[in-house]
């Protein structure tokens, strides 16, 4: 086939790459700059230059042609501008299931050649067609899977993605970038949000919504035990950041009205439960379940899962009560609940 292949200069793009091209398939590799220049001015360097000069590496080993992409306004107008406007919001926000859905997978579609059969990523998840419906599967990896990230893609997408990588261990991803000699074999992973690479989530905010003076509450007392710089900095179940002695403090809830952030020391306590909360805005990747027993759900990127039970609180299904079989430190607005039956994703929501 003819293959698109997004790049990053990650081992895990590169191997995917490296995997498709020696299993015959006609591939050109494509790395979407997405950085604002005026947006890159108080952080110094470019967080993407050393990025692209491996994939650059990559791509000459492997004699794959390399397309640089800009869908830099593109990124601004739905990843960033989303980021901002929800941490102002007080809610958490998930850039990365955003740049997936409308980045990735989404403003690279609309620009690219429909010549391409399909469009490959490094990401740790599966793909199968069942009965003409694409259904999205948990990568054999289980600490690197990465279907909460993809989880609010549509039936038309998937239709359109592979993932080469993923029914491939980390380790043996590991191997095969020495055994291609490709020059990303010993690059570490990326960590954090998709488009701050080594930038602290902190600064970004910090740029855009300045500082904002307010009050830190205990949660029993009512009493202020300290001040902070805005309530955008904090998010619930938060413990690291709160710089307060006599600890540890957790921040319990916060109220953007008036600029106040609530904190507990006896955040696990029985009294105070956190097993459960509303969600809306579904989707469902394959079509809504035909039944919503036996669900897993994942409130973040990881392992750690929840039976749950979902209730429908309309008729029009628009809006539910999702339990889940434990207390979780960080239910927060925002936030996306994402289902699961067996290892198929079902889809997320947005928790209210």
């Amino acid at each position: 086939m003819k293959i698109a292949v997004l790049v990053s200069g990650g081992v895990d793009s590169s191997v995917a790459l490296a995997l498709l091209k020696a299993q015959g398939h006609s591939v050109t590799a494509f790395y979407l700059k997405i950085w604002l220049e005026d947006e890159l001015a108080y952080l110094g360097d470019c967080p993407w230059e050393q990025d692209l000069a491996y994939a650059r590496g990559v791509c000459q080993q492997l004699g794959v042609p390399l397309e640089v992409v800009s869908l830099q306004e593109a990124y601004w107008s739905k990843v960033v501008s989303y980021t901002i406007a929800e941490v102002k919001a007080g809610r958490t926000p998930s850039p990365d299931l955003m740049c997936n859905q409308l980045i990735k997978f989404g403003a690279f579609f609309d620009t690219l050649d429909p010549s391409f059969e399909k469009v490959a990523t490094g990401h740790y998840a599966q793909v199968e067609e069942v009965d003409g419906v694409v259904l999205l599967k948990k990568a054999k990896d289980p600490v690197k899977d990465q279907t909460y990230f993809l989880s609010q893609l549509s039936q038309v997408q998937l239709m359109r993605i592979l993932f080469p990588i993923g029914h491939v261990p980390k380790a043996e991803v590991r191997a095969l970038a020495a055994q291609f000699n490709l020059p990303t074999q010993s690059r570490k992973d990326s960590q954090g949000i998709c488009f701050l690479g080594k930038i602290k989530f902190s600064d970004f905010v910090k740029h855009h919504l300045g500082v904002k003076k307010g009050d830190l509450i205990e949660f029993e007392t009512n009493q202020k035990i300290g001040e902070h710089e805005g309530f955008w900095y904090y998010t619930i179940g938060q413990r690291k950041g709160i710089g307060l002695s006599g600890g540890p403090w957790f921040v319990v809830s916060k109220d953007t009205d008036r600029n106040i952030v609530y904190i507990s020391k006896r955040y696990h306590e029985p009294d105070k439960e956190r097993n459960s909360f509303i969600v809306h805005h579904f989707n469902w990747l394959s079509g809504k379940p035909a039944n919503f027993t036996g669900l897993n759900l994942k409130l973040r990127h990881g392992e750690l899962s929840y039976l749950c039970s979902v209730t429908f609180l309309d008729h029009e299904q628009t809006q539910a009560l999702v339990v889940i079989d434990g207390q979780d430190q960080g239910i927060a607005p925002g936030q996306f609940a994402v289902f699961y039956q067996g290892d198929v994703c079902l889809g997320s929501a947005t928790i209210c």
